[in-house]
């Protein structure tokens, strides 16, 4: 069964579901680029590790309440010391985010960078510095970027565009930089088709997202995951999307 939405599900974006969504997402793009990929190139799923304690990731210490009896005489009253009381200690939480890299057979050079982004890249943390670093190296050098954003939440990575969209991808090619290409699309559109960047001269792939997103719903069935008679998804939809929404799952 598909899902009833014509371009992005909004009830992916749930942080109960995303992190499967994520990997199953990663896996699809790089099975789809080999099929089209000649031989001089390879698809790599790599791998991103860090320590996230920002303030989402972390447990709150509920302090437990501490009922003291004691028997007091008509001479003395007793004086209890400081009691301890039972909090819990937030611990980081190791992190692991997935993205692919095209090298050259040949020499082994990283040709192009694919990043689907995720929650903790698009707030304050951790898991933005350590993506920013990431994308700060990319970008310093000759390697292609593509950045998926399919997540309304959070805190868009800067760019100068008259329209972001609820959606984005960025398509940033070394030798043109500063200029890249923004596909900013909404939520009633389709996901965008886009051409991967290879070498100079070498025919680009074409990346039909919206194929592989209804095939990761399908084969992940996620129509029997997701309950579209709640009110909205998480985050909240705009007023006008709601509207839409309603009247598109009635």
């Amino acid at each position: 069964m598909r899902s009833p939405f014509p371009g992005m599900d909004p009830y992916l974006e749930n942080s109960e579901l995303w992190s499967a969504v994520h990997n199953r997402l990663i896996v699809a793009i790089a099975d789809d680029l080999v099929e089209h990929l000649s031989q001089q190139y390879r698809v790599e799923i790599e791998k991103r590790t860090y320590l996230s304690s920002d303030d989402e990731s972390l447990l709150v210490g509920i302090t437990d309440v501490a009922v003291v009896t004691s028997r007091a005489t008509a001479s003395a009253t007793l004086t209890l010391p400081v009691q301890p009381q039972k909090v819990t200690v937030p611990l980081a939480e190791e992190v692991n985010e997935r993205y692919l890299e095209i090298r050259e057979v040949a020499t082994g050079t990283v040709v192009t960078v694919i990043e689907l982004l995720s929650p903790k890249n698009k707030r304050s943390g951790e898991g933005r510095l350590a993506y920013e670093r990431k994308r700060n190296q990319v970008l310093a050098s000759a390697t292609h970027l593509v950045e998926i954003d399919l997540l309304r939440g959070g805190k868009p990575f800067p760019i100068q565009a008259e329209y972001l969209g609820d959606y984005r991808i960025l398509v940033c090619r070394g030798d043109q930089r500063p200029l890249a290409d923004l596909y900013a699309f909404d939520l009633q559109q389709p996901l965008p088709s886009i051409y991967i960047p290879l070498l100079s001269g070498e025919p680009e792939p074409l990346l039909n997202l919206q194929k592989l997103l209804n095939y990761l719903y399908e084969r992940g069935r996620y129509h029997l995951a997701i309950d579209y008679r709640q009110p909205s998804p998480l985050p909240p939809l705009s007023k006008e999307n709601a509207a839409w929404a309603k009247a598109l799952l009635a």
